[in-house]
């Protein structure tokens, strides 16, 4: 195809979908070209278990939906109906997890709450949390705000974040602690990395997500997550642009006539479609970059609510269920190991409760997932349903339906995710800084004209859009001339 003088996307996951809009409304030409019959990447819902039952694909509670610099200046809550919880996730505990009443870890958006309901590790972990929520917008800046290299705009919150990240982030991590909840309260939304424990690259994205749930809190978007997705389709077609789905590109020379060419595409798949269009060096780095280990995904529909012992986790959309901080760390360990923890973290989300239109009343949809070695086959369905019943008593006699999905099976679903690692690159020390190479602007190639802004780049996973934005605003400028655009509604 020899395309017209605009821009052409490549993958139509939300960073994808984030560079087309933000293109689009500076008045390029845009098209996005999507492998799949359905946009949104990791922000698509369906019918995964049984006809008429939606569940989340990939991603189903968003932290930073609400949070971050793209759907902010994009203003997605005007456009997204969201709820968000007074709990953003809970944390269940038992005897063997260190609590002899079975009381769950809860945290709530209200920090002195969940200190409150903490007891003797309360005022500890609230110290934690307080300096970074004193300078939220800074921190987040420091987190979320492009290439590691940048000296951030307020140095003190980068500071007081990168203190507790090294904390948590070092055998310290129990030092301020003398109970099991605080620690598995904070644990258990580190391992969402996927990763060994304690570790700097774990803890930075724990510190983070926890912060985010003591502030905006963790929204659950009305009618699943494909409703982000078909917000950003919305406002891309009222401005012009173009989505073909269906139609996968394998070779760069496809789009020979387009002015610039994004791709929202791993690491390697950026090497694999245009990789005689780039520098051999940069090729050799691209596919030297690490993939980790990934996901099997456990689909439930239920004839009703999840029978929690401590009925407070059925207040939050998301629950850890990794037991005790030891009994996580465990189990991300055996993972890096390559085996299967017979005890796995798995991480839930209960969207019913928050969501009761989403399908019917009988019709409790039930997602969740847990790590395993990179391309695993094994099916861990009972391993799951095990862990579930432990702080669940009854859960195994709610399921009428299951649908499991190996982390082979991901990765055949979406070219992204390498052995079914859904971050579409490993979250490392080294991997945060140089994604995938170090460069202050890591979204341009070498190559004019060529830009990956996937996962693959800074900040790195999550549904934020901000590497397509960002990788969307180098364009701009270098490609076209062009200012950022106003994206408000």
């Amino acid at each position: 195809m020899t395309g017209n003088r605009g821009t052409a996307i490549v993958g139509s996951g939300p960073n994808g979908l984030a560079a087309a809009v933000t293109l689009a409304r500076a008045g390029v030409p845009v098209t996005v070209y999507e492998a799949a019959e359905t946009i949104g990447g990791g922000t698509r819902t369906a019918e995964v278990v049984e006809p008429g039952v939606l569940h989340d694909v990939c991603s189903a509670i968003h932290p930073t939906a609400l949070a971050t610099g793209f759907f902010r200046a994009f203003e997605l809550e005007k456009r997204v109906g969201f709820s968000i919880p007074a709990a953003s996730y809970a944390n269940p505990l038992d005897k063997d997890g260190g609590s002899p009443d079975g009381r769950a870890a809860i945290a709530y958006r209200d920090l002195a709450r969940t200190a409150e309901e903490l007891g003797r590790d309360g005022k500890a972990y609230a110290r934690l949390y307080a300096p970074i929520l004193h300078r939220m917008e800074g921190a987040i800046d420091f987190a979320f705000g492009g290439s590691m290299l940048r000296f951030p705009r307020d140095p003190i919150a980068a500071l007081v974040t990168g203190l507790a990240t090294l904390e948590q982030g070092t055998p310290l991590w129990n030092l301020r602690f003398t109970e099991e909840a605080a620690p598995a309260l904070v644990s258990g939304v580190a391992a969402h990395s996927i990763g060994r424990m304690p570790n700097l690259a774990t803890s930075a994205v724990g510190v983070m997500l926890g912060a985010l749930g003591h502030d905006r809190g963790w929204p659950v978007p009305i009618g699943g997550s494909r409703s982000i997705a078909e917000a950003m389709e919305r406002d891309l077609i009222a401005h012009g642009g173009r989505i073909e789905t269906g139609h996968a590109i394998d070779d760069v020379r496809e789009l020979d006539g387009y002015t610039s060419v994004l791709f929202d595409t791993s690491a390697r798949g950026l090497a694999n479609i245009a990789g005689e269009r780039l520098p051999a060096r940069y090729v050799r780095a691209l596919r030297r970059f690490r993939y980790g280990d990934g996901a099997t995904k456990v689909d439930f529909v239920l004839d009703g609510p999840i029978p929690w012992s401590d009925p407070r986790v059925a207040e939050s959309p998301t629950v850890h269920l990794g037991g005790s901080r030891a009994e996580a760390a465990r189990a991300e360990a055996a993972v890096a190991r390559g085996a299967h923890p017979e005890r796995p973290y798995v991480l839930l989300a209960q969207p019913t409760r928050f969501d009761p239109d989403r399908n019917a009343p009988s019709k409790n949809a039930v997602w969740s997932y847990t790590h395993v070695p990179a391309g695993s086959t094994v099916d861990v369905t009972e391993r799951v349903i095990a862990q579930i019943e432990r702080f669940a008593p009854g859960f195994r006699d709610r399921i009428t339906a299951v649908k499991t999905t190996t982390a082979a099976e991901l990765a055949s679903y979406n070219r992204n995710y390498h052995g079914g690692d859904f971050s579409a690159g490993a979250v490392t020390l080294p991997q945060l800084v140089a994604r995938p190479t170090l460069s202050a602007t890591p979204w341009r190639t070498p190559t004019k004209g060529l830009y990956l802004c996937s996962s693959s780049t800074p900040p790195g996973p999550g549904v934020h859009g901000l590497s397509g934005w960002y990788a969307a605003l180098a364009s701009l400028r270098t490609d076209y001339g062009l200012p950022a655009p106003d994206l408000g509604l």
